[in-house]
């Protein structure tokens, strides 16, 4: 696995920015891979990714912020370091659909996905096998209509001992708490069964056919505390025609999800995402 850091950064659109981190990074014999750069007009914020080679630093990358703080008053930055070595932590919850589950596990286990995956978490039993195939841990957390905050302090309770760095909803059909939200912001990736924002509720390809609809769509977004309104990461469609029936719409849909899913949680994981507003700039 290679070892660059990728720096961040979102800041007000001013001059001699992209020239001052550049000259930063070379300044300190570090080599650009990678730069990509984005400017919102209505907000005036600059966003930037840098992927560089640190290896031949002057400095250790422990000293980065000591170092690079005067330049980020300077510009009012706001911004992180990551390193692309580092394998995040990712917790999935899950009901009984299996399909983004067993994606997820396939992409992580052949090395597209570079994470760990400590646990799983389901309301139901029916993917255990799956879990012990790939050899991970699966905890079923029963949830109650009657009583869902019993069933979230326990999920709660299993994510602080297995400390995942954020959470991936593969098809979990509950709804999760502003309170459980709370405990990771911009930490949790959802995949919808729909182009958003149409067709919402449980049965979106049912209502999608009913209205003889041509094209169908999955979407993967940050939750937030308002249900199906987060942050945008990955979308995709696909046509479908009077022909189709419902099984042939179901299906598309699946894959469409599973998809969606991989890629949003793909780029999370390398350090792709910068979220401002109710946006994310996605640097590919």
């Amino acid at each position: 696995m290679k070892n660059s850091a990728i720096l961040l950064i979102t800041c007000p659109d001013q001059k001699g920015l992209v020239a001052t981190i550049a000259d930063f990074v070379f300044g300190h014999n570090g080599n650009i891979l990678h730069a990509d750069e984005h400017r919102d007009d209505s907000s005036n914020l600059f966003l930037m990714r840098v992927e560089f080679d640190p290896a031949q630093f002057d400095f250790d990358l422990a000293e980065f912020g000591q170092r690079f703080c005067p330049i980020a008053e300077k510009f009012g930055m706001t911004w992180r370091l990551a390193q692309s070595n580092h394998r995040s932590r990712m917790a999935i919850l899950v009901s009984k659909y299996d399909h983004c589950l067993v994606d997820l596990l396939y992409r992580q286990k052949s090395g597209e996905l570079a994470c760990e995956i400590p646990a799983i978490i389901s309301n139901h039993p029916d993917n255990r096998s799956i879990a012990d195939f790939y050899r991970i841990p699966y905890f079923v957390v029963p949830v109650s209509s009657t009583d869902k905050r019993a069933a979230e302090q326990e999920i709660l309770s299993l994510m602080r001992q297995h400390s995942p760095d954020f959470i991936v909803l593969a098809r979990y059909m509950q709804i999760l708490s502003t309170q459980f939200v709370a405990e990771y912001p911009q930490r949790i990736i959802n995949i919808h069964h729909s182009f958003l924002p149409a067709f919402v509720g449980a049965k979106p390809y049912h209502q999608a056919l009913e209205r003889g609809v041509k094209l169908i769509g999955a979407t993967s977004h940050y939750v937030t505390e308002v249900l199906d309104d987060g942050p945008i990461i990955e979308q995709d469609l696909v046509r479908i025609s009077h022909r189709d029936s419902l099984d042939d719409v179901l299906q598309r849909g699946r894959d469409l999800e599973k998809v969606v899913l991989s890629r949003a949680v793909r780029w999370h994981v390398e350090n792709r995402i910068l979220l401002y507003g109710k946006k994310t700039v996605v640097f590919t």
